[in-house]
């Protein structure tokens, strides 16, 4: 069968991906490694909060993060590759869209089931920090919501579509 469709559009449940095309802001921002991890990098799809320049700088979550520090869900870029191993990771210094409001797909805590509703927490220690969860458990709570459907959120695996407020 041939190739009918040459779209640049982002596909259907890919990590940092938007969801539709309901309202939505994004800003550019400058990831720059928190103290707690300068070895860190970030992925599509995660939190990230204020960095050392608010307003032009990002970093992951620190345990130290509150509510206010949150600055966004980190978008998918068009211009950024797979590095040999297969691994897309977005190192100190990238630009990054980061999605202030609006509705994207996000990357989970392993072995969750978020329903439809449920609140949205950040993860801001331990091994997966940055990641979205729907747990309180020592996380962040943030002015967000899941939006899929379980049966959306299965066939999806680690992400989910979640939906940040203004």
């Amino acid at each position: 069968m041939a190739q009918l469709n040459y779209t640049y559009q982002t596909q259907l449940g890919v990590a940092g991906g938007l969801l539709d095309v309901s309202p939505y802001s994004v800003n550019s921002r400058t990831f720059s490694p928190n103290e707690e991890d300068e070895t860190r990098s970030l992925k599509f799809g995660t939190g990230v909060v204020v960095g050392a320049s608010p307003g032009t700088t990002v970093t992951a979550p620190r345990s130290d993060t509150t509510a206010s520090d949150f600055e966004g869900l980190v978008l998918t870029g068009f211009t950024t590759e797979h590095n040999l191993t297969g691994d897309l990771k977005l190192h100190p210094g990238a630009t990054v869209g980061v999605l202030r409001f609006g509705k994207a797909w996000a990357r989970l805590e392993p072995d969750i089931e978020p329903k439809y509703g449920d609140r949205v927490y950040l993860i801001k220690e331990g091994e997966f920090v940055g990641c979205f969860t729907n747990l309180e458990d020592g996380n962040l709570p943030l002015a967000a919501q899941f939006v899929g459907n379980e049966g959306l959120v299965a066939a999806a695996g680690s992400i989910a579509p979640i939906e940040i407020f203004n």
